[in-house]
């Protein structure tokens, strides 16, 4: 952890910007390298058994895994033209797959790194009108791309969208413990007991916060670098509300080994070939 003060970014787009952004032309999609994205293992046993159907759907960008089921059970699937209800079927390369009547093939894969600023809210679409994240990577190709978990509208930072949903699942369940880094702004100096209190673990009401490191960046004991493997809803705000503190400003500066570096607030970028790989093997 770097005890230097990450630069303040630029202000966040006002609607009329958004507006303006939303309609610029796409962008061109990078052509990634499929057969490097996967292991040997992976390749060999998808062309020898094939994937389950509702993988197939859900890549193609169709729906989730989840609803992609239930459309299989109400038979609005063909496969080489024959209706499939079986949940657990295996569809080979060279198979042809319907949904609704229309054929359907894996989309191109894409992945967009966003630096968020502050109020967008993290959602697909929004029926009160508010500004999305959505608006800000609407030029990022033609590809339906998603938001790997979620920032809170007054959050800045990393966000991360794929329509990879093997890469979504992995980077958002528990179990992978992503590395994330924040730099907290506090309305007051956090004193020496409850910087040790968060540093030791605290238990809030829906289980105990584990912070891997915590660190002052700044002499007021106001501003601090937290870095924190959990996923929980609003964890970093929660834990200092917890102990009395109101964050100020809160922004993500890392997210699984991704940096805002020459990315300004408010900018996306694709990920390069290498970045997907990374991410591919991360343990």
């Amino acid at each position: 952890m770097h005890n230097k003060k990450t630069p303040k970014g630029q202000k966040p787009h006002k609607s009329h910007q958004v507006k303006k952004f939303s309609n610029q032309r796409k962008a061109e999609t990078p052509d990634y390298d499929i057969k490097k994205l996967k292991s040997a293992e992976v390749k060999e046993k998808e062309l020898k058994d094939g994937i389950r159907l509702n993988k197939y759907i859900a890549n193609a960008g169709i729906c989730s895994r989840r609803e992609a089921d239930k459309h299989i059970a109400d038979g609005k699937v063909k496969v080489n033209n024959k209706v499939v209800t079986e949940l657990g079927f295996k569809v080979k390369p060279m198979d042809n797959v319907a949904f609704e009547g229309k054929p359907i093939r894996r989309e191109k894969l894409v992945y967009v790194l966003l630096n968020k600023p502050k109020g967008f809210i993290t959602t697909m679409d929004d029926p009160k009108g508010r500004k999305t994240v959505m608006d800000l990577i609407s030029a990022a190709g033609d590809e339906r791309i998603y938001p790997v978990g979620r920032l809170d509208r007054n959050t800045t930072g990393l966000l991360l969208f794929t329509n990879d949903g093997e890469l979504a699942k992995k980077l958002t369940h528990p179990s992978h413990k992503i590395k994330k880094i924040y730099q907290v702004e506090l309305d007051k100096p956090i004193t020496e007991e409850d910087f040790l209190k968060i540093q030791e673990g605290i238990t809030l009401e829906d289980g105990e916060v584990k912070v891997d490191n915590l660190a002052l960046l700044t002499p007021d004991a106001k501003s601090l670098g937290m870095e924190i493997r959990m996923g929980r809803n609003r964890i970093v705000r929660r834990t200092f509300e917890h102990l009395g503190y109101e964050v100020v400003k809160l922004d993500r500066t890392t997210f699984a080994g991704l940096t805002k570096k020459d990315l300004a607030r408010g900018k996306w970028r694709f990920l390069k070939e290498k970045e997907v790989i990374n991410l591919k093997h991360l343990r």
